[in-house]
């Protein structure tokens, strides 16, 4: 995106910060292989974020939002 400085990322970052974010990550990738929903409806969740909220969000923030957003529709939580 225009305005935006380029990803850098260190040899030694780790893949998560945090422990939940690779919890985020497993909880996508099961719901995904259960069909719960499917690659395409996630990234249109992630892609219907609001934009103030979108950029507030870390990466795996906007992961769970999304999760939550379709867990939600498809009716899995209320």
């Amino acid at each position: 995106m225009h305005g935006f400085d380029p990803l850098v990322r260190e040899s030694d970052e780790p893949p998560f910060h945090h422990e939940w974010e690779a919890r985020v990550f497993a909880l996508n990738r099961v719901l995904l292989a259960r069909g719960v929903y499917t690659l395409d409806e996630f990234r249109f969740a992630l892609e219907r974020i609001d934009p103030a909220a979108y950029f507030s969000l870390s990466y795996y923030e906007r992961w769970f939002t999304a999760i939550e957003t379709l867990l939600r529709e498809k009716g899995v939580t209320p």
